[in-house]
């Protein structure tokens, strides 16, 4: 099992750092991600909402299961591939003096349908980096 913890304070509000997190176009900021966005048949934006995207080497997709801004939100990996088992990512967001700090935090496994252990040691690598790339991505965008 794998456990990602990435995390970074962000010199804007805690609901513009939520909103610019939770829209998926922003992904696009990480090195590997190449096109995200909203589901055609997703709901608007928040619970239930559904993100798509193609990263080098991967498609995923996958449903915003708690969302409650500006302090958190919860998705689940719903599809991909490679597999993912994932027991979900989560996203909080608290005030810290004039900025806000995120938490972001994943657990999950590869099936040996999609890499097992090998993909594992893989994306323990890759998606951390490529999280505080998002992160940093949100810093610049926002911060004044």
């Amino acid at each position: 099992m794998v456990h990602l913890h990435v995390e970074k304070t962000i010199a804007a509000p805690p609901d513009e750092v939520f909103a610019w997190l939770a829209d998926p176009v922003n992904l696009k900021t990480a090195p590997l991600i190449l096109t995200a966005d909203w589901a055609r048949d997703s709901p608007t934006p928040g619970l239930g909402a559904i993100r798509t995207g193609f990263a080098i080497g991967l498609w995923f997709r996958e449903e915003m299961v708690a969302y409650d801004p500006p302090h958190s939100y919860t998705y689940l990996i719903v599809g991909s591939v490679p597999a993912f088992d994932h027991e979900g990512g989560t996203l909080t967001f608290a005030p810290d003096g004039d900025g806000t700090h995120v938490d972001w935090v994943s657990t999950y496994t590869h099936p040996i349908r999609g890499g097992g252990k090998a993909m594992e040691a893989l994306t323990a690598k890759l998606l951390p980096w490529n999280f505080a790339a998002v992160l940093d991505g949100c810093a610049k965008a926002l911060e004044r």
